[in-house]
């Protein structure tokens, strides 16, 4: 309109789109003011994608304040909105198959609450399902209950005795500073090659009570992370790819990823000075 006020009266420019000539005057009055950038706006988009998209506001606001930019959660959550950056979520896996087995010894060793246990002292094991190769593959994972540190993983076409074995056999510290091994009723954890291994290293065996997941609830919880931010919304061409990207991922989950029960610190920096989880 401002560009044809001298070859037609605004009056008439205004009746076309029914726009009051009140409303044009205003404008050119008061024209808007353009947006100021927000000063981290670089550095947030910059913290997500060294996440490979799995943080979310909470652990962005942690990472920027590592790298001393102070900014709160809300102006973190705006900046995503704008961005389009969204954190990655978890999808659904199959179920598991068959009744749980009763092991020969059915204690409950490391117990509810986790926390307050030395490093490398107490490990608990669950399975994740992940589709690689046009089929199914099982994910054992072992975790430190001391400081959530994955410390062992492997991958397979089936949940047996070997699935076990080959995650410790991966374990990078001696398997005899392990005193208590955790797992669910699994048959895999049921049989004489796991029989022969734990009382071998000198290690207990522990299980989760019938029907109770929340025994097992850290390495629940830490397969949960490891759907969002390795499985959901990728295509694995074969077993292979999948074991390097696990055990990539794991190195950084260790090394890298910020834990909000460990106070926004990593699995590894908690183990180096000394901490433990009261």
């Amino acid at each position: 309109m401002a560009a044809n006020a001298r070859r037609y009266p605004v009056s008439a420019q205004c009746r076309i789109p029914g726009v009051p000539r009140s409303a044009h005057c205003r404008m050119l009055a008061h024209p808007p003011r353009s947006k100021a950038s927000d000063p981290i706006e670089p550095d947030a988009p910059g913290a997500f994608e060294a996440s490979r998209g799995g943080y979310g506001a909470r652990r962005l606001k942690a990472a920027l304040e590592r790298s001393g930019i102070a900014a709160s959660r809300r102006r973190i959550c705006r900046i995503m909105r704008e961005d389009g950056l969204l954190s990655a979520h978890s999808g659904r896996a199959p179920k598991g198959g068959g009744r749980p087995v009763q092991p020969p010894s059915a204690e409950n060793v490391p117990a509810r609450p986790f926390d307050g246990r030395a490093p490398r002292t107490h490990v608990a094991a669950d399975l994740a399902y992940v589709r690689a190769g046009g089929s199914w593959r099982c994910v054992r994972l072992l975790v430190d209950l001391c400081n959530r540190e994955t410390v062992g993983c492997s991958c397979g076409r089936r949940k047996d005795a070997r699935l076990v074995k080959a995650a410790f056999s991966n374990v990078a510290f001696p398997l005899a500073a392990i005193e208590a091994f955790h797992g669910d009723r699994g048959s895999e954890f049921c049989n004489g090659d796991v029989d022969a291994l734990l009382p071998a290293f000198g290690i207990e065996r522990s299980v989760s009570r019938p029907g109770n997941p929340y025994d097992n609830a850290v390495v629940e919880s830490t397969n949960r992370v490891l759907e969002r931010e390795l499985v959901r919304g990728r295509a694995f061409p074969s077993e292979d790819r999948l074991r390097t990207e696990l055990f990539d991922w794991v190195n950084r989950y260790n090394d890298y990823r910020l834990h909000s029960t460990l106070g926004y610190m990593t699995p590894a920096g908690f183990r180096e000075a000394g901490l433990i989880l009261s």
